[in-house]
């Protein structure tokens, strides 16, 4: 028994069946009545079956015909969707999309952005998560994921890199603080006070490093921590300074910590999309990667690009 059948001649035996005759069915489907017998009595002649009874008054589904109707009504079915489902795969109104990001970033940058992209893709399946720097490109580099947000501050020969933004770097310290009502500090002077200090892992604690390096200053690291909202904790509660860059300070309002700009050297951060470039990226990601670009939020010290 052959099966070798197309979608088409399903097609075309469904419409018969549910229309109850040829002459029906070649109305429906806005073809020659002809070429609709021929393509049913293919069929039959591959199954060695009758689908229909034909009569002089009317034609009469078989049982054998009734049950593969059954068969061809589900192939047909299951083919329409996974096509429908490629099409919007193909406008990107369909897929997945995996993203990693610094907390900052997934916190600040990316709610915005995954609300409108929502609004315009409501189908595709979004997934975002957050890590310390090395951990982003670790991802993007094991292909976990599709795209990284995270600050860029040496070359990456292996990644496509697309900046987005900088931001600044700024000191924070309570708002009694000797320093509070300056316009800008230089690294320098922010060395002269206890200094509360990010992790070693963490993207502000390397800038903050090789700024203090640059400027000739060794501050006295009293405490240490990985966390944005611990570090303000600490600050708001006298423990010592601390530095921030633009994009993480709407995470810290509740501290009431005031910010000055840093210069001497002034310091920003590179803020990038990355993605491996030898993995062609489906139309999901491409416009998650458009809407990325388009970004803007209202964060201080923050310049997009």
């Amino acid at each position: 028994m052959g099966m070798d059948l197309t979608v088409q001649q399903l097609r075309l035996v469904l419409a018969v069946h549910d229309t109850g005759g040829f002459t029906a069915a070649a109305e429906q489907l806005h073809l020659a009545q002809s070429s609709i017998s021929r393509a049913v009595r293919d069929v039959e002649r591959r199954l060695g079956i009758t689908l229909f009874q034909r009569t002089t008054r009317n034609l009469v589904t078989t049982p054998e015909g009734a049950e593969f109707c059954l068969v061809a009504r589900r192939v047909v079915d299951s083919f329409d969707a996974g096509i429908n489902h490629f099409q919007g795969f193909l406008a990107g109104t369909r897929g997945r999309v995996r993203v990693a990001a610094l907390p900052s970033m997934a916190a600040i940058l990316l709610p915005p952005v995954v609300s409108a992209y929502r609004a315009d893709y409501p189908d595709v399946e979004l997934s975002i998560e957050d890590g310390m720097s090395d951990e982003v490109l670790a991802k993007v580099r094991a292909g976990t994921v599709d795209l990284g947000v995270t600050v860029v501050a040496e070359p990456l020969p292996d990644l496509a890199v697309h900046p987005i933004a900088t931001d600044r770097m700024c000191a924070v310290f309570p708002q009694q603080h000797r320093f509070a009502a300056r316009e800008s500090l230089t690294w320098a002077e922010l060395a002269t006070e206890p200094h509360i200090a990010f992790a070693p892992n963490s993207s502000i604690r390397q800038h903050a490093d090789r700024a203090f390096a640059a400027a000739e200053a060794h501050p006295r690291i009293v405490l240490e921590s990985g966390n944005i909202t611990a570090v303000a904790g600490l600050v708001a509660a006298g423990l010592g300074t601390a530095v921030m860059p633009g994009m993480v300070l709407p995470l810290i309002a509740f501290a009431g910590l005031v910010h000055v700009p840093l210069a001497a050297p002034e310091t920003h951060r590179r803020i990038a999309v990355i993605r491996t470039p030898h993995h062609p990226q489906p139309p999901a990601t491409r416009a998650f990667t458009r809407a990325l670009t388009w970004a803007r939020t209202t964060t201080p010290e923050t310049t997009w690009l």
